[in-house]
């Protein structure tokens, strides 16, 4: 092959294997997780003051549900751990340039992470007032 000539990729690859399956089941998981953190925290979370609230002179809840926040924490965790797992058996079986990069499983690992963080500094100023 002169310098002139460009390198082509030939797809070896027959058929899908089982590797690619796992990788697949993990981020549909790790992502229904995820959506079923987000009705958790809907839960979970401090009710919020509308005027509407106000001018009725309505009770609301200023404070976390403890359970719930507990179940919020390990379903976070669960999502995260299942995308980090999916892109780690990315890794190893995709190993071509051509390869795709899995960018929503990093973007939802990086989520779930902040949202870890978020929930632990709004739980530690609870408790300190």
């Amino acid at each position: 092959m002169n310098k002139t000539q460009k390198k082509v990729w030939v797809e070896r690859r027959q058929a899908v294997d089982g590797w690619y399956y796992i990788k697949s089941i993990l981020a549909v998981i790790s992502w229904l997780v995820f959506l079923f953190a987000l009705v958790m925290s809907y839960y979970a979370a401090p009710e919020t003051n509308y005027g509407v609230v106000r001018y009725y002179d309505l009770e609301i809840r200023q404070f976390w549900l403890t359970p719930l926040t507990g179940y919020l924490y390990i379903l976070l965790w669960l999502s995260a751990l299942g995308s980090y797992l999916s892109m780690i058996v990315g890794k190893y079986r995709s190993r071509r340039k051509i390869d795709h990069a899995e960018y929503n499983l990093i973007f939802l690992l990086s989520i779930n992470l902040i949202w870890l963080s978020y929930l632990l500094y709004q739980i530690h100023l609870v408790k300190q007032s």
